[in-house]
């Protein structure tokens, strides 16, 4: 089998956000960056899986610049066969999933896999662009997945239950919690992961039909307040003139 999986990059859960140039830009300075959690733990493993299990070849692809190559390193270390890097700045959904789609469109490969989501922007729009760039099926929040070679059965978290579809030939699908586990990279997979071929690609679009206008943080959160218990007159009048819950 022939497996793709695009990965990103994102910043430590732990990060404290910021943002500069008039709130248009997100502020890197001290930020730690880590393989978005989604493709590292889910949709790379499940790839690898994949390959034990039928033979094959498994691509990681990232669309940025140099400055991401210790996170695709990260992805071969773990297992990955080669990896492509699309050298321009990721600007949007949009631009991203063409830069993917471009790269994809002539390689036949069978499964093309990305996270549900990236855990900073949460947009879940890359798997079903990439899809419909390259005409193909897409499965969305996949949380297993069994493969015979040719055909595939998904099983997909939908609104108050779980579906299951069965999908033949190539196609894309987003990576959900139980797919796969994580996988951590041991000293052998590090020292390989360096002589591995990292491919570095001009992009095939470059600009973007999307910009950023603004970022603003969230409401702080208000303190604590402590009632007393026998006094539920004053609970129930914070929960309906404070909380606006009631």
């Amino acid at each position: 089998m022939k497996l793709l999986v695009c990965i990103t990059k994102t910043p430590e859960t732990t990060a404290k956000i910021a943002f500069t140039d008039g709130d248009s830009k997100f502020d890197e300075s001290g930020v730690q960056f880590i393989m978005n959690p989604y493709d590292e733990w889910y949709a790379l493993v499940r790839a690898l899986e994949l390959k034990e299990q039928h033979g094959g070849t498994v691509t990681a692809i990232n669309v940025g610049p140099a400055a991401n190559d210790v996170i695709i390193r990260k992805a071969l270390a773990i297992g990955a066969d080669d990896a492509v890097r699309i050298d321009t700045e990721a600007l949007s959904s949009s631009q991203v999933a063409a830069n993917i789609a471009a790269h994809a469109k002539d390689k036949g490969y069978d499964v093309i896999f990305t996270g549900k989501e990236s855990i900073d922007y949460n947009g879940s729009e890359v798997g079903g662009m990439v899809a419909e760039h390259l005409g193909l099926p897409y499965v969305s929040y996949a949380s297993h997945m069994d493969h015979d070679g040719s055909k595939a059965t998904v099983s997909r978290d939908i609104e108050g239950g779980v579906e299951v579809v069965d999908v033949a030939g190539s196609f894309v699908l987003s990576a959900s919690k139980g797919l796969a586990e994580q996988r951590i990279p041991n000293m052998r997979g590090i020292m390989m992961a360096k002589r591995k071929p990292l491919n570095v690609e001009a992009a095939a679009v470059s600009d973007s039909k999307v910009s950023v206008v603004s970022y603003t943080l969230p409401a702080a959160k208000g303190g604590v307040k402590m009632i007393d218990p026998e006094n539920m007159d004053e609970l129930v009048r914070l929960l309906h003139e404070e909380a606006k819950v009631i």
